[in-house]
């Protein structure tokens, strides 16, 4: 067997496409990604037999750091057997010949495996499923565990909720919370229209519009057409949009509106129904309200949602999520997700992975609270990863690296 510090693009592709456990954040296109969108080199590191075939791959990301060391990352690494005890030591020996070569301080990494089987509060299930192994393999080969960790302190969350698609659309819905497809179903009333976008900028405007809501600083807009670019190149991406037509809404609730007060007027509805009737009579006249200043502005349509997806030959993952008022109000959002279940559904992938939650369902803070309680809507595999592992070469800059680059930062303002 061979190490080699940079496969091929072509070769790393094939051999990346042909995993079923390889995670998107260890692909090529997001090398490029993040080589383009942060500064990252990106190492396409990877063991290869006697016949020249790979036998395993990885993404390395490397970070300069003060005085000319470096340190890397490998997100969710790595594409390899890790049961294959001879390939999977012989390829942390390549990684440790590279850090030495590379003058690196460390590598990091969290790979895509599952620790245990957990419960919806996040508790070992007795006597469940495991790769304790796994987690024992990292460690005894050098690498530090750097805490089992519950909410969002590395580099990734540490916990994710993953749809299986081998169950039938009917099972997958079924799963979903009633209360969940309560609101798929009300969003038809809107007439929203599904389709699928090829301008990230849309997508960037409506994060932006996030934001400023929630207070959160979005990335540019070079950073999602780059991650697009990227990923379109090997057809693992789409933008999923939902658009309304404002104008049409408001005719057809002018219309539903008169009818029901017209309804209620004449006493052809039912007095054990009349509550729920006037209910739907306030809720028109908001949505009313709320659609008028959108009147005649947009013949074409507005999109209010839009969403980016990527993908692997086996998997899905909606990173990207920006929506206005209109998307809430439609629940639009709800029914961007639902959409995007079903285009991974159809494309007959394995598993559709709603891309992180906490390992606290019950944490005092409230928007990672609510944002698992949204997540744990869709009915998916509530998972534990192993979290980071550390493997370092040089150990006193590793110590005293945090020191160094709160100074660095500081000083570069």
């Amino acid at each position: 067997m061979k190490f080699i510090t940079n496969l091929e693009e072509e070769e790393y592709v094939n051999f990346f496409n042909s995993q079923r456990d390889a995670h998107f954040l260890q692909s090529y296109a997001w090398g490029q990604t993040q080589k383009l969108n942060r500064g990252y080199i990106p190492y396409y590191v990877g063991v290869k037999d006697d016949n020249n075939q790979v036998l395993a791959c990885g993404l390395l990301l490397k970070r300069q750091a003060p005085l000319k060391y470096s340190y890397f990352y490998a997100p969710r690494g790595f594409v390899i057997d890790y049961h294959n005890e001879e390939l999977w030591t012989f390829f942390v020996k390549g990684l440790k010949d590279l850090l030495k070569q590379e003058k690196a301080i460390y590598l990091k990494v969290d790979p895509g495996v599952r620790y245990q089987e957990i419960d919806e509060n996040a508790n070992p299930v007795e006597g469940g499923a495991n790769n304790y192994d796994i987690f024992n393999s990292f460690l005894k080969l050098g690498f530090i565990h750097k805490g089992f960790y519950k909410l969002y302190e590395g580099n990734q969350p540490r916990y994710t909720i993953r749809i299986n698609l081998h169950d039938d659309k009917e099972t997958i819905d079924k799963n979903i919370s009633k209360t969940y497809m309560n609101t798929i179903k009300r969003s038809y009333n809107y007439d929203l229209v599904i389709e699928e976008g090829d301008n990230p900028d849309v997508m960037h405007d409506l994060i932006l519009n996030n934001a400023a809501k929630d207070g959160f600083k979005a990335y540019s807009t070079e950073y999602y057409r780059n991650f697009y670019a990227a990923f379109k190149k090997y057809n693992h991406v789409k933008l999923l949009n939902v658009r309304i037509f404002p104008d049409k809404i408001i005719a057809k609730t002018e219309a539903e509106l008169q009818d029901l007060k017209t309804k209620l007027a004449s006493g052809e509805i039912a007095s054990k129904k009349q509550a729920d009737a006037h209910d739907r009579v306030k809720r028109l006249e908001k949505d009313l309200e709320i659609f008028a200043p959108y009147k005649n502005q947009y013949p074409d349509g507005k999109i209010i949602v839009s969403g980016g997806l990527t993908y692997t030959n086996y998997g899905a993952w909606l990173l990207y999520l920006g929506n206005d008022q209109l998307g809430e109000r439609t629940f639009a959002v709800n029914r961007c997700y639902y959409e995007a279940l079903q285009d991974a559904l159809a494309q007959k992938l394995d598993f559709f992975d709603l891309f992180g939650t906490v390992g606290d369902p019950k944490t005092t803070y409230k928007n990672l609270a609510g944002l698992h309680e949204f997540k744990r809507k869709f009915g998916g595999e509530y998972i534990e990863f192993l979290g980071e592992f550390d493997l370092v070469n040089k150990r006193f800059m590793y110590k005293v690296l945090p020191v160094l680059l709160k100074v660095y930062r500081k000083l570069r303002g």
